[in-house]
């Protein structure tokens, strides 16, 4: 089933499957355009990292940024979807296949694909290959979707891009029944941007599913399917198995697949579409994995085991096994990509693995952005990903008292993301950010007071009053003690939190 080296005497691989832990997750976070935010709090959180870019300086390119963004609002959001790849396929034949002008890896999954592309795309960097990576949904600019050189394109740039489409996507919605969607249009932006560049490799999250998610007009040389869950069941399938035969759809033909510790019927699945198409198959915890993780300052020291051999000593500036498991994916999607394991047995050389993930970073997800009382971001949206950010708390922070922060959606699964932070909140503020698609605040109070109890409970419908409620909270532990804050629940929160805390 598998051409890639792996220790003798190994189980059956559903056997081993049925053996591996429970699906990790990072945050595969809601859809949605992030608005900017409307004030500063008093408690300011420090420079904007250079991957989460503030809005153009320059008044002209602003303006000219919210014309492009205004344009895009008009076509249909990321959660109404009509299952083809007919539009994108269009739009691609005219621009003349971009998408064929460069290999690429293609990574689809319920949770950690945003964070697994990020460390993807250092390694391919560290070993000086140009990269392109496309990623959604993005935490404060839109900009940051499309990214060259391990940095998101300038406002001008993306300005430019869409100019230069244009002229096409207006002749695709012209000849189609339906007009192309913001998510086909932005897709198409970046296999553009990527060949315009050119791009040695892309680096390409999947929006949602696989078989019929825009992106999937690529033949990815590397499939890599995160931890699949249960998330967005009423596109994709009530089970994993059946979500998994969704995202089966980026196993190309004689492609090499990378698959995440999987639930026992998602992995049935994704061996038997890999077998279909006669692809290479390399799993978790049989062909590589994490050997060994321990806690450090800033994140977390790793010894992983490659399709080539291990890797001692790599410093993740993550926190949490979830991230340790992303790294042990990341690191053999590109190993595949240069033939360790089928073409050439050595392993990558490890100075340059371990000053890439030293390198890495993935804004929003258990992100510190304030100190006195501490202010960590993630924006796990379902149960799993839940209880992934609240283990890695327990493990990384030494709080004696933590206050949450929640703002969601209201077509995810409110009570199980509730329930698995409740062992770690002492308090909970509910709240809502600008979205359409929030829950009520006193909707989702409700249901926090079952889960919590009404004295755990405050409502707070304007976020920027949420934080300010929850840091008073806080700072009643007094300036030395170990009180915090973790802002979660949506990644519209968790952007719009960033933004009013002083990061961009």
């Amino acid at each position: 089933m598998s051409d890639l080296p792996h220790e003798n005497d190994q189980p059956d691989p559903l056997d081993s499957f049925e053996e591996m832990i429970e699906a990790e997750t990072t945050r595969d976070p809601d859809l949605a355009v992030i608005e900017a935010g409307s004030r500063t709090l008093r408690t300011q959180g420090g420079q904007p990292q250079a991957d989460v870019p503030a809005r153009p300086e320059d008044p002209e390119v602003d303006k000219a940024l919210r014309e492009v963004e205004a344009e895009l609002a008009t076509r249909w959001g990321e959660t109404k979807l009509e299952p083809s790849v007919s539009r994108i396929a269009a739009l691609m034949d005219v621009l003349g296949d971009p998408q064929r002008s460069y290999p690429s890896i293609h990574i689809t999954g319920t949770n950690g694909k945003t964070s697994t592309a990020r460390m993807i795309e250092c390694l391919l960097g560290a070993f000086e290959l140009r990269t392109g990576r496309y990623t959604s949904p993005h935490v404060q600019s839109i900009t940051e979707r499309i990214s060259l050189d391990g940095a998101p394109v300038s406002a001008e740039r993306f300005i430019e891009t869409y100019q230069d489409i244009k002229p096409y996507i207006e002749m695709v919605d012209a000849a189609q029944e339906y007009r192309l969607s913001f998510f086909e249009v932005l897709t198409g932006m970046a296999y553009a941007a990527f060949a315009d560049a050119p791009v040695d490799v892309a680096v390409v999250e999947v929006g949602m599913g696989g078989s019929w998610d825009a992106t999937n007009v690529i033949d990815g040389d590397v499939a890599v399917v995160t931890p699949i869950g249960l998330d967005h069941t009423d596109r994709l399938g009530e089970t994993t198995g059946e979500i998994a035969g969704e995202k089966a759809g980026v196993i190309k033909q004689g492609a090499t697949v990378i698959l995440a510790q999987q639930p026992v019927d998602a992995a049935q699945v994704l061996l038997k579409k890999a077998v279909e198409v006669d692809a290479t198959v390399a799993r978790e915890g049989l062909e590589f994995g994490v050997v060994a993780r321990q806690v450090a300052v800033g994140g977390q020291m790793l010894t992983l085991r490659g399709l080539g051999g291990e890797y001692p000593e790599v410093y993740l500036p993550l926190h949490g096994a979830h991230q340790a498991h992303n790294a042990a994916v990341a690191l053999a999607a590109v190993e595949a990509f240069f033939g360790v394991g089928a073409q050439r047995a050595e392993p990558l050389d490890i100075d340059t693995v371990r000053k890439a993930f030293a390198a890495v970073s993935s804004p929003g997800r258990l992100e510190v952005v304030r100190r006195s009382p501490t202010v960590v971001l993630d924006a796990a949206h379902n149960p799993a990903g839940a209880e992934a950010a609240a283990e890695a708390v327990r493990e990384a922070f030494d709080f004696t008292r933590l206050i949450g922060v929640v703002g969601v959606s209201g077509d995810k699964n409110v009570r199980g993301l509730l329930e698995a932070f409740e062992p770690i909140f002492a308090e909970v503020v509910v709240t809502q950010n600008s979205s359409h698609r929030a829950m009520d605040a006193d909707e989702l109070a409700a249901i926090a007071v079952e889960v919590f109890g009404d004295e755990r409970v405050q409502v707070e419908p304007r976020l920027p009053d949420a934080l300010e409620a929850a840091i008073t909270l806080a700072e009643e532990e007094g300036e030395f003690a170990g009180g915090g804050v973790l802002v979660t629940g949506s990644v519209i929160t968790v952007g719009e939190a960033r933004l009013l805390l002083g990061k961009g």
